[in-house]
């Protein structure tokens, strides 16, 4: 599916991961719409990169209605919707349990908030977005409608000390992959994944070196501009379909 002149969402759009998404795009003639909870930032970045982008409003993604209204604002908005990239998300960290105390211990809250965010979030957000583009004419003569791409994480085959929360909600978000392609195949509509290893952003900005000693080539965290081309290489390659992406240097996260 071509990228020029079409409409993307992209959540977590802000910053990080999503930011560089969003700058990528429109680089490519896109037009983006960034749901963020930081409508600020979203603001100043769609200020900075003119008419091709739009904020919608303060959007948290575990809100039907909110998202609703932000998907049907941006279809007022552009006309026809290509596709969403789920970026947003959060991170936790908290063992199971620890001898002799609880501190710093996993506690329902804790993991249904992550659960709720990365896992639900983004299924709430494909639900929406999937309404409207299996109704819509199709962008190409293959019958085309548009690209869900979500964002997962090693971590949900390699989750470290303290990741359970996290990686079960990045675990569920690739899981759902498969079988929300299937879902979706008759209509038109391709559905992947992308499993990022450490990349430099304001969340992984407090961990420490040690957790990306494992990369085998590039070493370090990874650049958000990398992620970015890769969305646009899903985007646009008709036969990637079904499919969980990792992209981590070759790192395969060991324990701490």
């Amino acid at each position: 599916m071509q990228i020029k002149g079409n409409t993307f969402i992209v959540t977590g759009g802000a910053s990080g991961l999503g930011e560089a998404t969003v700058r990528h795009l429109v680089s490519l003639g896109a037009n983006v719409a960034i749901f963020d909870l930081n409508k600020e930032g979203a603001e100043g970045i769609a200020k900075e990169l003119g008419g091709q982008t739009f904020v919608p409003g303060e959007v948290d993604v575990t809100s039907e209605q909110i998202v609703r209204e932000a998907v049907q604002n941006t279809v007022a908005k552009f006309g026809k919707l290509a596709g969403v990239i789920n970026c947003g998300g959060v991170a936790s960290a908290a063992v199971t349990a620890r001898r002799g105390n609880s501190a710093h211990t996993m506690t329902m809250e804790i993991f249904e908030y992550t659960i709720r965010v990365n896992l639900l979030g983004t299924f709430n957000v494909c639900r929406q977005v999937s309404e409207v583009l299996v109704n819509q004419d199709p962008f190409t003569e293959a019958g085309e409608r548009g690209i869900i791409i979500n964002t997962a994480s090693i971590a949900y085959q390699d989750g470290q000390k303290g990741q359970t929360a996290y990686s079960a909600s990045k675990g569920g978000v690739a899981a759902m992959t498969l079988p929300m392609a299937r879902d979706l195949a008759n209509a038109g509509v391709r559905v992947n994944t992308i499993a990022p290893g450490v990349f430099a952003t304001n969340m992984t900005s407090v961990m420490k070196d040690a957790v990306v000693k494992d990369a085998l080539f590039p070493t370090g965290k990874g650049h958000p501009q990398d992620y970015a081309s890769l969305v646009a290489f899903l985007i646009e390659n008709g036969m990637m379909n079904g499919e969980v992406v990792r992209i981590d240097g070759g790192a395969r996260l060991g324990k701490l």
